[in-house]
C-alpha cells in the first residue's frame, strides 16, 4: 500500500511578499479504523475471539483515559508514550497563576522507533512508499498496435480473414 500525497501551495506566512512553495500533503483516504475495525483485523492473527479482542481495546482506552487524567504518561511498549500538555494564559505574579489559566488540555503521542516512518528503510515490510494523486495517469503510446486500445486490439482490419467489409472492390483473378 502507498500513502497517496496531492500538492499543494502554500505561502510563508511569516513574509509579507512570501513566494508560494508547493509542498506534498499526506491524504487520508476513506473513514477512519474504529476499534471495531482494528479487533476485525487483529482476529486473524490471533487465536483470541473479536469480542475478547473488542474488550480488550474497550479497556485499554478507559485505562489509558484513567492514567492520563491522573497525570501520568502511558507507555505502550514499541508503539510510544502518550502525556497530557495544556495551552494556558500568562501572568505576571506567581499568585494569580490559578487552574484558570488553563484554557485547553490536549494528548500529545510521541512515537517510539519501531513504529516512527523511516523513509531510508530498504526492509519492505518497513518501507513507506507514497503516491502522487496529482500526476498525470500513465497513458499507452497511441498508434501502437500493442496498446490494447481500440475496440480489436490484434491490429488486424478483418481477423477473421476474408469477407467484404464495406471497402474497396479486389482485382480481379488474372488466373479466372
Amino acid at each position: 500500500m502507498a500513502i497517496p500525497f496531492k500538492r499543494v501551495g502554500r505561502k510563508d506566512p511569516r513574509k509579507v511578499d512570501g513566494v508560494v512553495k508547493f509542498h506534498p500533503q499526506l491524504v487520508t483516504q476513506g473513514q477512519s479504523v474504529d476499534l471495531d475495525k482494528l479487533a476485525y483485523t487483529m482476529k486473524d492473527k490471533s487465536s483470541l475471539s473479536l469480542g475478547d479482542i473488542q474488550s480488550v481495546l474497550t479497556n485499554l482506552v478507559e485505562a489509558m483515559r484513567a492514567a492520563l487524567f491522573d497525570g501520568k504518561s502511558v507507555n505502550i511498549r514499541d508503539f510510544g508514550v502518550f502525556s497530557l500538555s495544556a495551552t494556558t494564559l500568562g501572568v505576571d505574579k506567581k499568585e494569580d497563576c490559578t487552574m484558570k489559566n488553563i484554557k485547553a488540555v490536549n494528548i500529545n503521542f510521541r512515537p517510539s522507533s519501531s513504529v516512527r516512518p523511516n523513509l531510508s528503510s530498504t526492509r519492505a515490510d518497513e518501507k513507506i512508499e507514497f503516491l502522487d494523486l496529482d500526476a498525470p495517469k500513465k497513458k499507452k503510446t497511441e498508434g501502437n498496435p500493442d496498446d490494447g486500445g481500440g475496440e480489436n486490439p490484434g491490429g488486424n482490419e478483418n481477423p477473421g480473414g476474408g469477407g467484404d467489409n464495406g471497402g474497396e472492390t479486389p482485382d480481379p483473378d488474372p488466373a479466372a
